[in-house]
Parts: structure tokens; sequence; C-alpha cells
């Protein structure tokens, strides 16, 4: 009998015993292909020698030194490392424990930059429906994601919510990309309006959408409309790429290719691939000119922030990253993937939508493809598609609420960044039959 409070009380979990490279090993020998890197964190699947080795010498040397008092050479590194690959005005880095942190900090130093810059009166913020930006009551309140918020929603704020950018569920009939686009980009400027032109702090929205829509990108143009918007009405632009960036998409920071800068990025699971907890916020030099030259202390702090084996670990993830050239190892295993995944998939009568951006894939799954019908929401085809995967040795990451929070089911696909072109053959062919062993347990009247 388990004294741990699991996610789930009436759930038998495997327990997970080894790591080798993409696969976890659980006590009874089975091997599963890390099909998702859990939560798109195991970048690097498990036990990789050089991060292993760089945790141990850093325990060797120091493990903890509480930041009020101490910096680390470790910290100053991954910082250093950090901005120098970034994009944009990008200049600082405040490093936490994961997504939700990161997060949190985010909504706290926007908040502070208009207080050192003599603007109290912003104190909103405006999302996206169908968003995800952590757990912490802060971060839920301006996620979009329903299932997620139901039970905590008495002790949320405010915040503004717009449409997603979802162009399989949402664009017209004969709309253009650019026009679908700058169509729900302007919708910002509407709430902005709404709300009152000086009183909105900051746009918080996920470059590519995991956990809630399941790797939804933006179209072209999107993010540029959302950039002039901002900058007209003086509001600071806060992606999340918690789930989607530190070379998940295939760049480093996965706004990088919209053409666009960032006021505040938040990045988390990538970023130590799961070998130690961390995540990270980044700031506009602006917006640290202005607390450095205004009050010169962030109103903000946690136990663990800037932990030394943390960084140590985050450090040699990144490093690797570049020393391997894994970047390019993503986008050609990115491509491979999607190429396989619409040969075997692409057909399939309840597979409506196939997409993503480098090893960050996902599938909406469908009743009827012609109409894009969803199953009816009390269809647990998520939990199903699980347990099948898990039979067939692979972990993937299914979602239900796809659509809005209520309807709609996908799997999001984050396999690690050291896959071979062997895996992705592996990866589809046992998610192709775990999708088919999933659907057989649905009733044939709700497969039409």
């Amino acid at each position: 009998m388990t004294k741990v409070l699991h996610r789930h009380t009436r759930i038998s979990l495997p327990e997970a015993a080894g790591g080798d490279g993409p696969y976890l090993i659980d006590r009874d020998g089975k091997r599963y292909l890390d099909g998702s890197g859990g939560a798109a964190v195991s970048c690097l699947g498990h036990n990789h020698p050089a991060v292993v080795e760089a945790v141990r010498a850093q325990l060797g040397r120091l493990s903890y030194a509480h930041t009020a008092f101490f910096t680390t050479e470790t910290l100053e590194a991954l910082a250093e490392h950090m901005i120098e690959h970034a994009p944009g005005n990008l200049s600082h880095v405040y490093f936490v424990c994961g997504g939700s942190e990161a997060m949190e900090s985010a909504l706290k130093l926007a908040r502070q930059y208009f207080l050192e810059i003599g603007e109290p009166q912003r104190t909103h913020f405006i999302s996206r429906r169908q968003s995800y930006h952590g757990n912490t009551l802060g971060a839920l309140a301006v996620g979009g994601n329903a299932q997620r918020r139901a039970p905590y929603q008495p002790l949320l704020m405010d915040a503004g919510r717009v449409a997603p950018c979802y162009a399989y569920r949402d664009q017209a009939a004969g709309e253009s990309e650019l026009q679908y686009g700058r169509r729900v980009a302007d919708e910002l400027e509407q709430k902005i309006v709404e709300i009152g032109e000086h009183r909105v702090i900051g746009f918080i929205a996920e470059t590519v959408v995991g956990a809630t829509a399941g790797a939804l990108p933006p179209v072209e143009g999107y993010f540029r409309r959302i950039r002039d918007i901002c900058d007209r009405y003086g509001v600071l632009l806060i992606l999340d790429e918690v789930m989607c960036g530190m070379g998940r998409t295939g760049d480093l920071y996965a706004h990088a290719p919209e053409g666009i800068r960032a006021d505040l990025v938040t990045v988390a699971k990538g970023l130590g691939g799961g070998y130690q907890p961390i995540g990270a916020t980044l700031m506009d030099a602006r917006i640290y000119r202005a607390i450095a030259g205004g009050s010169g202390a962030f109103a903000h702090g946690h136990t663990y922030l800037g932990h030394a084996l943390a960084a140590a670990a985050a450090l040699a993830v990144q490093q690797t990253i570049q020393r391997e050239n894994l970047l390019d190892n993503v986008r050609a295993r990115g491509a491979q993937l999607f190429e396989l995944l619409r040969r075997r998939l692409g057909a399939h009568p309840h597979i409506g939508d196939i997409r993503g951006r480098g090893l960050f894939a996902g599938l909406e799954l469908v009743a009827d493809r012609g109409t894009a019908a969803p199953f009816p929401a009390d269809v647990p085809l998520h939990s199903l598609l699980k347990q099948a995967a898990m039979q067939h040795g692979l972990v993937i990451y299914p979602g239900s609420g796809t659509i809005d929070g209520e309807r709609g089911h996908h799997i999001l696909l984050a396999p690690p960044f050291i896959c071979r072109p062997a895996h992705m053959y592996e990866l589809v062919d046992k998610l192709s039959r775990a999708i088919d062993a999933a659907l057989d347990h649905i009733p044939g009247d709700l497969r039409p």
C-alpha cells in the first residue's frame, strides 16, 4: 500500500527503475520508448553521461547556497549561456524550480515594471482560451484551461481572454492564413480597449500551444500582429515557452522564427531535461533597467531559486545540445516524424489533424474526419490511448477538452532530441497500433 498521494488514487502505476537513452525501464524490465519525454521534459533522454557527470561533480563541490547570500559559478555560467543564444533584447534571467514558478515570476516582474516606471494603474492580464500556463494560483488564473481552473475558480484573479490561434477549427473557408491570423490577433486590441488602454499589463501566450491543444503552432504573421498591438498600447508580450522552448521546436527559443521580440519569456522543461527541477524567466533589458534603476530589488523569491545543482545540470544539458548539434537532429528527426505520421495516419478516419513543429507533434482525434466532429466529451479516449500505448511499450501525452475544455481529444508527442531514425519508425508504429487498440474500446455507434 503506497503512502504517496499519487495523481490518481485508483490507478496502479508501474515502477520506473531505470533509463537508457530514449527508453524508460520498469521494475519488471519492460522498456518503454519515451515518445513524449514525460511532459516534453526529457530532451536528452535518460542517463546522458555528460549530464550525470556534471551533476556528480557539482554535488562534490556544493549543492546549495541561498541566493540572498551567494551566487555560484554554475548559475552565472548558465545565465551567460542562455542570454548569449537568446533572440531580441533579452538580457537577464531569473531562475526558479519549474514552469509554474517561472510564470508566477513573469507576472510579478511585469507588474513591478509598471510600478517602477510610474504606471500603477496597470493591473490586468490578457491570455487566450485553451491555454495552460501553470498550476499555481497566479499561473492558473491567467491560463485558459477550463478543466484545470474549475475547482479553484473562486480563488483566481480575473484575466481577459481572447481566441487561440487554432486554424484547424477556426479558419474560415476562403480565408488565407494571413487573414485568419490577423483576425484572431485583432481580438487582442478589442480586449485591450474593452478593459482600458492604460490598464493592461501584459498579453500571455504559448508560442506553440502544448498540453491543452496538442502542439498547436501559430499561423504566419499572427505574432507579428500581436507584437504590433502590444507596442501600440504599451502592453508587455509574455511568451510561455515552458513546454515548447529550449530546442523542442528546432530553435532554442520557439519565438525566434516568428521575427518578433518578447518582453518576458518563461522556460523550464527542456532547460534541465528532467535531470534537476529548474525553470527560468528571461526579461528584456528595459525591464531589468527599470528595476535596477528604481527600487533595485525584485519583490519576490523562493528558497530554492538559482539552485547550484540544478544550474549545473541545466548548463550541462544546454552545452550538450550545442556540442552535439542536437537542434539539427531535432529538425531532421522532426521532418521524418511528420512524414511518417502523415504516411501512416494521414488518412486515418479518426485523425483530423497532424500538426506541430520540430520534435513537438500533435494529433487531434475526431469521431468523423469529414466534419471534424469530436467524440462525445464523456468518452475517455485520452485514458484509453495512454493505457494502450503503455501496453505497447510507448509513453505518450494524451489530452482531452482540446476544443473548449470539454470536447475534443489529442495526443502530444515530444521525443528526446537524441533519437535516431529507427526510433521514429518505432514510435509511429507503436502509436498507430495503440490508437487502433484504444478505438476498439469505443462503441461502434460513436464512430461513424
